[in-house]
């Protein structure tokens, strides 16, 4: 990330992407060396993120995120035509199921959680709306990686070997890909306490109007409730919620993000 052939805009922006859950307040000194520019240069960047309601200063002289970043949240939500799609079909899913439901979308190279619609007995997740989920554990994030073209997968794969191996998942190539051809051609996933233990999701891949993947649906209980239901049921009420979703987003033409523009496929939704 720290290439000091960046240009001024790009350096800047580096210093929204320094905040995670383990460093959320930054000294001028300390971001100055992370994204490699002087003490002065980068109190002018702070000045302008700060005068923009990005970065906030505190007692201490430390920055950290500030509040226009609550409101762009809230720009985001309103606008994320997916879920405005996909609302309506989360409130059916949870009254049939009695279970949580998630919609996950796919930003970049990272799983996040847009939306939860509860169940009359929520689950306490440790993950939620904006923050990113690990790419090789759970229902929502092995769906997506399944239908992303070949390409992109194999590029995911050799750039996150160390992340696969503690995933446990194939560590070669051809077999990494026939893991996610599997998931792919059943077009859902069932994950069984991957992600947090005892925590059970089964989900299904959320498609643009013309064939790149989104993200998914999921819905989410313990293990121990889902051992009692019909799994192939309940794997088809998923499926078909799904496709409802993929439905309505054609019918109102929701093209992927170019950035996520590879190569097409439909979704057929067979088992």
């Amino acid at each position: 990330m720290n290439d000091k052939s960046a240009s001024s805009p790009e350096r800047m922006l580096r210093i929204l992407d320094l905040f995670n859950e383990d460093k959320l307040s930054w000294t001028p000194e300390s971001i100055a060396s992370q994204i490699q520019v002087s003490i002065p240069t980068a109190y002018r960047y702070l000045k302008i993120l700060m005068e923009a309601g990005l970065l906030q200063k505190d007692l201490n002289q430390e920055y950290s995120l500030g509040a226009r970043i609550i409101t762009l949240d809230h720009l985001l939500r309103t606008g994320d035509k997916v879920l405005h799609h996909s609302l309506a079909h989360m409130r059916t899913l949870v009254e049939r199921t009695g279970f949580d439901c998630v919609v996950s979308r796919l930003y970049g190279d990272k799983v996040i959680d847009t939306h939860k619609t509860a169940s009359s007995s929520p689950m306490n997740l440790g993950y939620g709306r904006g923050r990113p989920r690990p790419l090789f554990k759970g229902a929502a994030p092995k769906v997506i990686m399944a239908h992303m073209p070949n390409p992109r997968l194999q590029k995911i794969f050799h750039d996150n070997t160390d992340a696969i191996k503690a995933a446990q998942l194939p560590q070669e190539w051809n077999a990494f890909k026939k893991y996610y051809q599997t998931i792919r051609k059943a077009g859902f996933y069932l994950s069984k306490g991957e992600l947090e233990p005892g925590v059970c999701a089964l989900a299904s891949p959320i498609w643009s109007q013309d064939g790149f993947i989104l993200g998914a649906i999921s819905v989410v209980t313990t293990l121990e409730r889902m051992e009692l239901l019909d799994i192939a049921k309940l794997q088809s009420l998923i499926i078909k919620t799904a496709l409802e979703i993929n439905s309505d987003i054609s019918q109102h033409e929701i093209a992927a993000p170019a950035s996520i523009r590879l190569e097409p496929r439909v979704f057929t939704g067979a088992q």
